[in-house]
């Protein structure tokens, strides 16, 4: 069914309206991905905290938040722009799509292994495939000894992150050492504390009920691998010499463990309290508390302690929260507090040792002044965290990330070409680079050849001897790789000039009868016209047997630029003909009311489909193929734009992957099908959103795209290999400096294409 003229005016009018931006933004505004309060868990904190924190220091950064949830037990969210259900593939594809849509200027994920569904949370992974926006990663757990699934998964997260936020030096050396994180995105931000005055213990410790005593304290979600029973073994001992001593407990138990096993584990700390005769002494508040409440708990105390289990814990938000209030910290060396507590902030113990805990609270309890002078040194290390600098070191990492380096370059600004003979020798056009430098263990392709006689016909600047000598290179290459005995062109050929194929692709055969006709039609040597119509009679009537339907777009195209030159060439009419018949059954057969397209999926060059069907109505004079092939173009140029109006070409990651398209890898090459495309549909209709959407791909080149990075230098002509989640890809191959060159070319001539 054909798209209706109301969708057909609406597509149109979006084009029309959509604006390329990329300058940085004054207001940013991020989506935040985590769990968030009110679930009861560290996470949760962290999210509600940097939101907040951001919205009071910051409030120019706008924090759009999707809170991770199970409908099994649902929350009451407030003031949050979606939810997304954790276990749910379709949920967290509608949240990505969602985020995409509202153009947000980055996407902040906060990553722990269990509060994502999936094997070790892997669901993640699809979800940030999806995502456009550049993405800052915040491992909450570094494992240095992961399951292979855990750390592939976290592998990815890394290869997909534009910066990675760590709270501690020691999660960022394992990330680059273990996970490939390039030093470079890596940044330390300690976890955030609050600000609150020095020295009001026993102000605190009188609203308690509690003045006259020394408080020792612990708080936060109870599990086993706190230690806690350690600090309970050590009462006696510390009762002994302090009789006038509490140890306050404060904080729920984990909720996973009350689902587990109820509270097992907090009865069985309260029968050793009482086996061992210090349960007087224990104080318990099993409340999850707010913030607030939470903060006059911890000014109350004297000594507060962390005896964990796990060593290898990087990140403790009650060990920043207790630092920041000037406590006195006991600590076994578990990681965060290995870096935190350096340096005299605090005391380090033995793990797994009540007489070392027992020996150091009764330490300071005996010397007022050094525990004073510990509590003085920890106030101090803490204004290094509290919330306003934890403010500011985040803002600026989401300006970090989000920055656009991209200036508008006038297309009438010819490129040079000497990033395109620097690619070539006497055989051809080298295939890779590695940097600007050609990588001769690849060798070379039919393709990049081919593309490059294209750009001979057309390129400025040159003398006549010089366009010569390259355009004969190429073609040269172009009739070596024929293979008679097969009918078909071969592709890659070693450095050593050795095919190493009897068959090319089909694609490469349907691009090079594309550039057999297009020197037909543009090269301004006769000598080299009469080659081109040669090989061409010879390898045309081969393009039927293809069923490739890119091959197939390649080959008309090319028979289109034949007959504007032959009009009376009944092999192109033929060409053209069967090859818009078939494309067009594709068409019908393949689209949805959500999905105008020749087929489920979509690969590279996608215009050219469309454009093929366009060249074949105007040639054939068929309203229902150009018709056909203008809403389909329409169609998927308004898939290759992003919400604010910049052109965002199908990512490699989409190919295979039905009615689905993702954000990465993009590549130069769509650019110049979009702008050529662009090119033959204004010249079908004069509208003014052709002009537009191929100025919006131009721009692609130099910063108008999702990451900001500027691909194309003009002064040498040469194109980095495109754009991943991190930004662009250093290498500038050929197929990359050809689809620029050639798309400067285009942009030239398409004002007059009418």
């Amino acid at each position: 069914m054909l798209m209706s003229e109301t969708l057909r005016d609406r597509l149109t009018g979006r084009l029309d309206s959509l604006r390329s931006n990329s300058m940085p933004p004054d207001n940013p505004r991020i989506a935040m991905i985590g769990n968030y309060p009110p679930r009861k868990c560290g996470i949760a904190t962290f999210t509600g905290d940097v939101h907040d924190k951001l919205s009071q220091y910051h409030p120019e950064v706008s924090v759009d938040l999707y809170a991770l949830d199970d409908p099994k037990s649902p929350l009451h969210y407030t003031n949050i722009a979606g939810t997304i259900d954790r276990a749910s593939p379709e949920s967290y594809l509608q949240a990505a799509q969602a985020i995409n849509r509202s153009a947000v200027d980055a996407v902040w994920l906060q990553h722990e292994y269990g509060i994502f569904g999936g094997d070790c949370g892997d669901m993640v992974c699809d979800f940030v495939d999806t995502l456009a926006a550049p993405l800052i990663l915040t491992p909450h757990t570094v494992l240095a000894d992961p399951s292979p699934k855990q750390r592939a998964i976290l592998e990815h997260l890394v290869a997909r992150a534009s910066r990675i936020m760590v709270m501690s030096e020691y999660s960022r050396d394992l990330l680059a050492e273990s996970y490939g994180a390039p030093h470079e995105l890596l940044e330390i931000i300690p976890h955030g504390a609050p600000f609150r005055p020095f020295g009001r213990q026993e102000e605190y410790k009188a609203r308690l009920g509690l003045g006259g005593k020394n408080v020792l304290m612990t708080f936060g979600l109870l599990s086993p691998g706190k230690g806690l029973e350690l600090v309970i073994e050590a009462m006696p001992g510390i009762l002994r010499r302090h009789p006038d001593t509490v140890y306050r407990i404060v904080g729920a138990t984990h909720p996973n463990l009350v689902a587990e096993e109820g509270e097992a584990y907090r009865e069985k700390l309260a029968a050793l309290a009482e086996e061992l005769g210090v349960a007087d002494h224990i104080q318990w508040d099993d409340r999850f508390l707010e913030t607030d409440d939470l903060l006059d708990q911890l000014e109350a105390c004297d000594i507060y302690l962390t005896p964990y289990l796990n060593l290898q814990q990087s990140t403790s938000g009650t060990l920043s929260y207790a630092v920041a209030l000037g406590k006195a910290v006991i600590a076994t060396p578990y990681l965060h507090a290995r870096e935190l507590l350096a340096n005299g902030v605090g005391c380090l113990v033995e793990p797994d040792s009540a007489l070392a805990i027992m020996h150091t609270v009764c330490g300071l309890l005996d010397d007022p002044q050094e525990l004073s002078a510990l509590q003085k040194r920890a106030y101090a290390r803490g204004r290094q965290t509290i919330w306003p600098r934890f403010a500011d070191k985040t803002a600026n990492l989401i300006q970090s990330c989000i920055l656009h380096d991209g200036n508008h370059v006038p297309h009438g600004t010819r490129p040079g070409l000497s990033g395109v003979f620097a690619m070539c020798d006497d055989t051809g056009m080298f295939q890779h680079a590695n940097g600007i430098v050609p990588d001769r263990a690849h060798g070379y392709c039919l393709d990049d050849n081919a593309r490059a006689l294209m750009l001979m016909n057309v390129a400025q600047g040159l003398s006549v001897d010089e366009r010569m000598q390259r355009s004969v290179t190429f073609a040269s290459f172009m009739q070596a790789a024929w293979n008679e005995d097969k009918s078909c062109f071969r592709n890659f050929l070693g450095f050593n000039r050795q095919w190493l194929e009897e068959s090319g692709s089909d694609d490469s055969n349907g691009r090079s009868i594309r550039a057999l006709g297009h020197t037909l039609r543009y090269s301004t040597d006769a000598g080299l016209r009469r080659w081109a119509r040669h090989l061409y009679d010879k390898v045309l009537p081969h393009s039927l047997n293809q069923d490739s339907p890119r091959a197939t777009a390649f080959a008309m195209l090319g028979a289109a630029d034949a007959l504007h030159i032959l009009p009376d060439h009944g092999a192109s009419r033929e060409v053209l003909t069967e090859g818009a018949a078939f494309l067009y059954r594709l068409l019908e057969a393949s689209r949805r009311p959500d999905w105008a397209w020749f087929e489920a999926v979509l690969g590279y060059d996608n215009p050219r489909l469309s454009q093929a069907l366009i060249e074949a109505g105007l040639l054939l004079e068929d309203d229902t193929y150009l018709e056909a092939g203008l809403e389909s173009l329409q169609w998927i140029n308004t898939q290759q734009c992003s919400e604010t109006g910049m052109f965002r070409p199908i990512g490699s990651d989409s190919f295979g992957k039905p009615y689905r398209h993702l954000p990465f890898d993009q590549q130069p090459l769509e650019a110049l099908a979009a702008i050529e495309s662009a090119q033959c549909g204004y010249r079908a209709t004069g509208k003014r959103c052709w002009l537009d959407h191929a100025e919006k791909a131009w721009n692609w080149f130099f910063g108008g795209n999702d990451r900001g990075v500027t691909l194309a230098d003009i002064a040498t002509g040469r194109c980095r290999d495109g754009i991943n989640p991190r930004g662009a890809n250093e290498n500038c191959g050929a197929e990359s400096i050809l689809a620029f060159q050639l798309s400067h070319y285009s942009m030239v001539t398409l004002p007059e294409a009418r």
